[in-house]
């Protein structure tokens, strides 16, 4: 049996998202219709707005409303430190410890020759022209995954990095192996920070 096509339409929306399969969007699609309208569309507009309203900060590459982000245009952040990280929910995650008061840089992905990306498919060219405008910055912190991806670009970078007499470190591995910031609870990403060693 066919779905009608408004439904069809809605499963196929569904499955367009990250580990969604088919049932889970047949389920979705099946609880969508049955909310209340009020919700349905505070939902869409959610969407649109967030597609609409959002973008990337022109210096540090995080999603943002305003441009530069609140990070970057807080003069109480230490400007001498800069972790870079995969995305922004990795941004999210680290600034829920607390801890760090330094900034970011998202890279928006990681160098995967397999899947043909490389450095100029990612933000990379933006941080090293950042580097170099910012005279006061002693540390860049690499915080991509412990995957080997994560890995192969955080040894790109500190290559890309070193010859300009800046300390390159590495999150420390209180992080397991393969799993990824987004899941860390606060404690593990503190000990990762205040164990960070040079690369």
């Amino acid at each position: 049996m066919q779905y009608p096509e408004p439904i069809a339409k809605l499963i196929d929306g569904y499955m367009k998202l990250p580990g969604i399969g088919e049932k889970t969007a047949v389920r979705l699609a099946f609880y969508t219709i049955s909310m209340d309208t009020d919700d349905v569309n505070e939902f869409s507009q959610a969407l649109v707005a967030a597609k609409k309203n959002l973008h990337y900060c022109s210096i540090c590459g995080n999603i943002t409303e305003s441009d530069p982000c609140v990070i970057c245009a807080d003069k109480g952040r230490d400007r001498t430190k800069v972790i870079v990280v995969e995305q922004s929910k990795d941004v999210m995650s680290l600034e829920k410890m607390r801890e760090y008061h330094g900034l970011y840089h998202v890279l928006h992905g990681v160098l995967s020759p397999m899947e043909g990306r490389g450095p100029e498919d990612i933000n990379i060219a933006s941080l090293v022209k950042r580097l170099q405008k910012n005279p006061d910055l002693t540390e860049v912190i690499i915080a991509t995954n412990a995957t080997p991806e994560g890995e192969a670009t955080a040894m790109y970078i500190s290559r890309l990095i070193k010859p300009a007499n800046i300390k390159v470190t590495r999150l420390a591995h209180g992080l397991a192996v393969g799993s990824d910031i987004e899941y860390a609870d606060e404690m593990t990403l503190y000990k990762a920070i205040e164990g960070r060693q040079e690369i």
